[in-house]
């Protein structure tokens, strides 16, 4: 199954090291970021997830719950996690599910649908697929899926500069240009026409090219 942006994120039941959910329940109203690994006790995804909890409170901040994955047991995440506070300074205080059936990793497209077995008895080479980071809507929607390669550990800062530009293209109609950091200019999307861009926006806005009128963010705009 190949999912893309705009599509509907599977709803599953699954163990986690905080208890069992069923994943739609889970996120209610909220944002969500779902983020996968191949293995517990791999070395990148150890860094990975004590980074995300050091900026957890970034994800509250921006009503975005945070929840990861891995093949292993919710148990063996677990302990997992003890390694990960003493390396990296943070404890893990979000939870990790247990995907042992494989799937929750099938059904997001990340393994393919003839793995099956114990997957303790599955390398972490095996499970390179599972490097993913979903952003999922309070409307179950994706969207943001990124693919990591095994050996680069992901850059969460980039994921909450890419919801906090969801959140505000979401609530406005305008788009963000690249580098675009929150309280930079924005561009007045392309659906919106002259006409009711004036009604928006009376003081006018910049227009380098007829096709890009660009105006301040609008939630931080006096």
């Amino acid at each position: 199954m190949s999912l893309t942006i705009g599509d509907t994120a599977p709803d599953f039941e699954a163990d986690t090291t905080d208890g069992r959910i069923q994943f739609h329940d889970w996120i209610g109203d909220s944002w969500a970021v779902l983020f996968s690994h191949p293995r517990a006790f791999t070395p990148v995804c150890t860094t990975e997830l004590g980074y995300m909890a050091s900026i957890k409170p970034e994800f509250d901040r921006r009503g975005v719950k945070i929840i990861a994955i891995s093949t292993d047991p919710a148990e063996g995440s677990a302990e997992w996690s003890k390694d990960i506070e003493a390396s990296q300074g943070a404890a893990v205080n979000y939870p990790i599910i247990g995907d042992t059936d494989h799937a929750v990793a099938k059904a997001y497209g990340m393994l393919p649908a003839d793995v099956e077995g114990d997957p303790t008895a599955r390398t972490p080479a095996q499970n390179a697929t599972l490097r993913n980071v979903f952003v999922i809507g309070p409307d179950k929607k994706i969207k943001l899926l990124l693919i990591y390669p095994m050996t680069t550990g992901r850059n969460f800062d980039e994921v909450l500069r890419v919801i906090d530009s969801l959140q505000l293209t979401a609530g406005h109609a305008v788009a963000t240009p690249a580098q675009w950091q929150p309280g930079s200019p924005v561009i007045i999307a392309g659906s919106v026409t002259n006409d009711a861009a004036k009604e928006k926006y009376p003081d006018g806005w910049e227009e380098p090219l007829p096709y890009i009128r660009v105006v301040p963010d609008p939630t931080t705009a006096a």
